[in-house]
């Protein structure tokens, strides 16, 4: 069945400009980093999407390695674009990100100019694209020099390949050094995806800290993981579900459910009650409040399973708004947990 789009679809969706750029994210956006593989069926994939650009989700963020198997989420995800959206490509922000192993042997990974540029090529003959909105270096590389890996992004921009240059899980030194590099080169840093979460808080600490990092060098920023694998949620309040990620192993381990941690997440989500959301909705709320040091939050990048789930998350933006009490009370259980999967990354 042909699909046409909602017409009240830029209604309800707040959106946010990215730094000081021209380009606005709308509040929440949607990753493809699961349920987007080929071990998801590819009709439940098309109604999460539809759905999700019905009620404003114009962002869709992939990357080459995202499936299973890699490269599996950008290859389908062409397959809706040319049979869904290719009449609303305009209206879309689209983004990949190549840094994690692809393919074997030395050029396969990391952030050399040879690997970064290839990467963008296979990725936009997978979608059947002629660029990108936004290309990441998704992670910092500690044995290339950054002004080679900033330089591949300068001309993945340069060449039309992508209209802007985005990193991930860099530190504020590091992202303060590449924005320095890539205005040299005349392409801004547009944006930064970092982990972030209520039981993750890393960009909040150091001097700078990466939002005033962000602030400094006026880029936006979009945080991945806002539900911590899905521990700010009440999947895991009364046990692991046999079909979770932590029974699967999928990015959470059974040692991120520990005692402390469950007790955090339910006083978490007592806290969510009372305002009449769901956990995962103040969690999603919560990571796009104002910041006290530094630019808030552009976007935060949710997953979906379902069109249910993708629904019950966006409603995070129609929430009531945070109130210092509520802010005081979340952080007595919004504490550092040991779940930053990318914390290595930030060491390079």
């Amino acid at each position: 069945m042909s699909y046409t789009p909602a017409h009240d679809r830029y209604d309800s969706m707040p959106y946010r400009r990215v730094g000081r750029s021209g380009l606005k994210l709308p509040a929440v956006s949607l990753g493809l980093w699961h349920n987007f593989g080929d071990d998801k069926a590819f009709e439940t994939q098309r109604a999460i999407l539809r759905r999700a650009f019905d009620l404003g989700v114009t962002h869709f963020d992939l990357a080459n390695n995202y499936g299973p198997p890699s490269g599996s989420a950008e290859t389908n995800f062409g397959r809706h674009l040319a049979d869904d959206f290719k009449a609303h490509r305009d209206e879309l922000v689209i983004s990949t990100k190549a840094g994690y192993r692809m393919w074997p042997g030395p050029y396969g990974e990391w952030g050399s100019r040879k690997y970064l540029l290839a990467s963008l090529d296979q990725s936009l003959e997978r979608m059947g694209l002629d660029h990108v909105d936004i290309f990441y270096s998704h992670r910092p590389d500690p044995n290339t020099p950054l002004e080679e890996t900033m330089g591949a992004l300068d001309t993945a921009v340069r060449s039309g390949r992508a209209l802007y240059a985005g990193i991930s899980s860099y530190s504020p030194e590091k992202t303060i050094q590449a924005a320095e590099i890539l205005a040299d080169l005349g392409t801004p840093l547009l944006i930064h995806q970092p982990s972030y979460s209520m039981l993750n808080r890393w960009t909040e600490h150091g001097d700078p800290n990466l939002f005033q990092a962000l602030e400094q060098v006026g880029a936006g920023s979009i945080a991945f993981s806002p539900l911590a694998q899905g521990l700010l949620t009440t999947r895991y309040l009364d046990g692991v579900p046999e079909d979770s990620r932590a029974a699967a192993g999928k990015s959470l381990a059974n040692t991120h459910l520990s005692r402390e941690n469950l007790a955090r997440i339910r006083g978490l989500n007592e806290i969510a009650a009372e305002r009449g959301q769901t956990l995962a909705q103040m969690a999603i709320a919560w990571v796009l409040r104002p910041q006290e040091k530094g630019t808030p939050v552009t976007s935060a990048l949710i997953g979906a399973s379902s069109v249910r789930q993708l629904e019950d998350n966006l409603a995070a933006v129609s929430g009531p708004e945070f109130t210092s009490e509520d802010l005081q009370e979340i952080d007595e259980f919004a504490i550092e947990s040991d779940i930053n999967l990318w914390a290595g990354a930030l060491q390079a």
